[in-house]
């Protein structure tokens, strides 16, 4: 086994339909490796669902990143967390034979996936990012043609003000990924409208 594998607590769920790709699901500040696990079996049946716990406490509740405070992130760990997750995801794939998964994230889990859009392109086939925000304040420059996105905010959200999430689809489509941005009449938390609308796109 590579030793990375055993750097995340992690799920692995093999898939049924190998026409799917498989979902990396990544769940949001205080969740674990099977939060988001019903979620994945909702939008994308079939696939395989490799879904690891993040690394990071703050107090009881698992991150997969720092934060120095509420929407302001400790760039330099962020940078750290991104690599190490980027080098599981390979060793998972390698482990499981997977190609290369598109991302399921929420919140601070939507976070460090647009983090590995942006530093480790080449271990992400896309992503759904649900209420996220811009992980850098200068973002790095990176090659995303090819890679579609989807990324859902809510209206009401009180953490994600809507240029930061409008920023951060920018960034993402100035890289060349092909960038779907939608807004729900909603707040932080998520609802039945984003599971269809990401079943409808991942179906796209």
């Amino acid at each position: 086994m590579d030793a990375v594998m055993t750097d995340f607590i992690h799920v692995f769920e093999p898939g049924t339909d190998p026409a799917r790709p498989p979902l990396l699901l990544l769940h949001g500040t205080g969740g674990d490796e099977r939060d988001l696990l019903p979620l994945g079996r909702m939008v994308a049946p079939g696939a395989s669902l490799l879904s690891p716990r993040g690394r990071v406490l703050e107090g009881a509740m698992p991150r997969f990143f720092r934060r120095l405070t509420e929407g302001v992130f400790d760039e330099a760990d962020l940078t750290k967390r991104t690599h190490e997750l980027a080098d599981f995801i390979e060793a998972a794939r390698r482990r499981y034979g997977l190609p290369a998964p598109i991302a399921l994230g929420f919140s601070n889990g939507a976070n460090i996936a647009a983090s590995l859009l942006l530093l480790r392109p080449e271990v992400l086939a896309g992503a759904v990012l649900l209420r996220a925000m811009s992980p850098f304040a200068t973002p790095p420059k990176a090659d995303l043609a090819g890679k579609r996105v989807l990324i859902l905010s809510g209206a009401l959200d009180p953490i994600i003000p809507a240029d930061n999430a409008a920023r951060l689809a920018d960034t993402l489509a100035t890289a060349g990924a092909q960038v779907e941005h939608k807004t729900l009449p909603t707040g932080h938390g998520l609802s039945q409208a984003d599971a269809n609308l990401a079943r409808g796109w991942l179906e796209g």
